[in-house]
């Protein structure tokens, strides 16, 4: 039976994905604070200290070290979760390669924040960006009931027998993560009906020893075991589909898959972004709108796996797309318009126009994204950066 939506709450992003984390029934959390993040880790503290949630708290000495230790609560099958954000991202990164060379199906909360030097605190994508080959699925949210339910949606798809591997989902860093919106709370009789228990088939057993990590050869399974990684990526598409689906089914809230178009029926030109600046790109795209241009946006959702055929499908006939990143890729173009022009290679000679914005946090205006779209329609196909000064 489908959820009447009804808000029942007021709540950060961050408060948000620690009741996701409840509602999933986690039973192991592993925590290192670091701005913005913190809050995550603090209020799943409050819970466990008050018996709101069946959990061990481990708190360890380093972000390195909370990744392994879910690492490790995992592969004795305990469902298992952790946050962090931008270097202590960075300093995870060895453990995220064996958390998904080891195919453990991990649900992390980022809290998208920029890099130093110099030191800045305010959102940023290139903390995630600089993960994406490390066989992680990627989520990007753009509200804060998003990210509880991408919390949910994130154990049932990782968990799937045909994907078995971790996933990250991301939250910007205040403009989510410190701001307060209505959110439902899902019924946990409904969530349990949603996401049974983990139920890890190669877990640690006494009874049953096997070998974890083991030494290969080059004429070992290493490589085979790496097809196998990206077989699973690509199987993910299908599951993520399938899930998002029947969470829109059981709670009302349909999220459609892979990436969101939001008023692409009729467009001929578009902007693809991610995150919460899909949001204030939607409200460009109605302004413009009421002024006679046929304009629309695609939010990517998931970046791991890419949604390159729904992309180019979406785009088909269109005559001109921008891309805007709030991250970087030194010596080339943005991380999704790099993953848009290699999508539509071959496909489509659309013009495509690579725009990065908001880094450290500085606003995406209303008139940057007027700006991109002009840039669009006059099909342009160079690299931008948006709201630069002059001099620094």
């Amino acid at each position: 039976m489908q959820a009447v939506q009804k808000y029942n709450a007021i709540m950060t992003g961050n408060e948000a994905v620690a009741f996701g984390a409840k509602l999933a029934r986690v039973g192991f959390i592993s925590a290192y604070p670091i701005t913005p993040q913190t809050t995550i880790v603090e209020k799943l503290a409050e819970m466990v200290a008050n018996r709101e949630i069946s959990a061990h708290y481990v708190e360890v000495e380093s972000e390195h070290s909370a990744m392994a230790a879910v690492f490790a609560s995992e592969l004795v099958g305990v469902r298992s979760y952790t946050a962090t954000s931008s270097h202590g991202l960075l300093y995870m990164h060895e453990m995220l390669h064996w958390t998904a060379g080891q195919r453990l199906p991990v649900v992390m909360s980022v809290v998208n924040r920029a890099l130093g030097p110099p030191w800045n605190i305010w959102t940023e994508q290139t903390d995630s960006m600089n993960q994406k080959e490390t066989g992680w699925l990627q989520v990007y949210c753009e509200s804060n009931q998003e990210a509880l339910d991408s919390i949910l949606m994130g154990y049932k798809i990782a968990e799937s027998p045909d994907v078995l591997l971790p996933l990250m989902s991301m939250e910007d860093a205040f403009i989510l993560s410190h701001t307060s919106e209505p959110v439902i709370l899902p019924d946990q009789d409904q969530v349990d009906s949603f996401l049974p228990p983990l139920n890890l088939s190669f877990r640690v057993d006494l009874k049953n020893p096997m070998g974890y990590g083991s030494y290969s050869t080059p004429d070992g399974p290493y490589m085979e075991l790496r097809k196998d990684m990206m077989d699973s990526l690509r199987n993910s598409r299908k599951v993520i589909s399938k899930v998002t689906k029947e969470f829109g089914e059981t709670f009302g809230r349909n999220y459609s898959g892979l990436i969101e178009k939001f008023m692409m029926e009729d467009a001929e030109y578009a902007i693809i972004a991610s995150g919460t600046l899909a949001s204030t790109g939607k409200y460009v795209v109605s302004k413009l709108r009421q002024e006679g241009k046929k304009v629309g946006l695609i939010r990517v959702r998931f970046f791991r796996p890419f949604p390159d055929l729904e992309i180019a499908e979406a785009v088909t006939d269109l005559k001109g797309v921008g891309v805007i990143d709030r991250s970087t890729s030194y010596g080339s173009a943005g991380p999704t318009a790099l993953e848009v022009r290699s999508a539509l290679y071959g496909k489509s000679e659309i013009p495509v126009a690579a725009f990065i914005a908001g880094l450290g946090g500085r606003d995406v205006k209303v008139e940057d994204f007027e700006k991109m779209f002009q840039y669009v329609e006059q099909g342009k196909t160079g690299n931008f950066y948006i709201n630069v000064k002059e001099a620094c």
